[in-house]
């Protein structure tokens, strides 16, 4: 352990692994956030902080049993399907799906149908058979955790495999995990406020929410997509939002001036 903390090396792997895990928990703290935001306002935080505390938990889990999560990745199903060749003589889609696959897969649905259902009702609050007065959904803190731990599984998946890709001693991996969450957990308070306070940063992250899905539908069936494309997209989608932002809070100070001075 000495030799860890005295070793660059390991420095290295640890900002690497660090920054990994962050980037990946943007997914996961847009979600727990939308999903928090449709509780009774006395129970959101609970649901929040619960949501964070189950990732690190089954981050931690499953970091126990690194083998065991390698071994996800083995081909378990075999379609025996022959699909279309693309430019270079390789499969458009894979017909044998390993258990991370098949992982991806329903997480991926599940993540698309959510975005789906929400965006339905945020377009069509009227009919929205979970509205309240207000017309925003509500959803019981049970079922808001338990669509939680169900995300939490499919990036926590992802995560550690990722993670063992990067580097080969597990108290890195666990350092990394750990400073993440509680930094995930120190921004999901204001990110889920300013989440709440904007309704086009709503319909934003569940655009978000939705892409991200079919990204991890395609990437069961083995058509990675760079996550670089992703972020990049994700980032200039929200810098635009951010301008907008911008331009209506301006707009609303020079409307209030305008009505001081009359």
């Amino acid at each position: 352990m000495l030799d860890l903390l005295a070793s660059p090396e390991a420095w290295i792997a640890f900002a690497a692994l660090l920054t990994m895990e962050l980037v990946l928990g943007i997914d996961n703290l847009i979600f727990i956030s939308i999903v928090a935001s449709n509780v009774p306002e006395a129970q959101r935080d609970v649901a929040r902080r619960t949501g964070i505390v189950l990732a690190l938990v089954l981050r931690l889990v499953l970091l126990s049993g690194i083998a065991w999560i390698v071994g996800l990745t083995a081909p378990v199903i075999d379609l025996g399907i022959s699909g279309a060749l693309g430019p270079h003589g390789e499969p458009t889609f894979e017909t044998a799906f390993s258990i991370r696959d098949l992982i991806l897969i329903a997480g991926g649905l599940f993540l698309t149908w959510k975005a789906t259902t929400e965006i339905r009702e945020k377009l069509n609050p009227a009919f929205t058979p979970h509205a309240d007065g207000t017309g925003a959904a509500r959803s019981t803190l049970s079922s808001a955790i338990i669509q939680i731990i169900l995300l939490d599984l499919v990036f926590s998946v992802d995560s550690i495999l990722t993670a063992v890709g990067m580097t080969d001693h597990l108290p890195i991996m666990v350092a990394a995990v750990v400073v993440a969450v509680g930094l995930m957990l120190l921004a999901s308070g204001p990110v889920m406020r300013f989440v709440q306070t904007n309704p086009s940063v709503v319909m934003l992250a569940l655009a978000f929410l939705l892409m991200i899905g079919m990204v991890l539908i395609a990437d069961g069936f083995g058509r990675h997509v760079p996550k670089g494309y992703i972020y990049s997209a994700m980032a200039f989608a929200a810098a635009v939002e951010g301008l907008n932002l911008l331009a209506r809070r301006r707009q609303g100070r020079l409307q209030a001036a305008r009505v001081r001075d009359t």
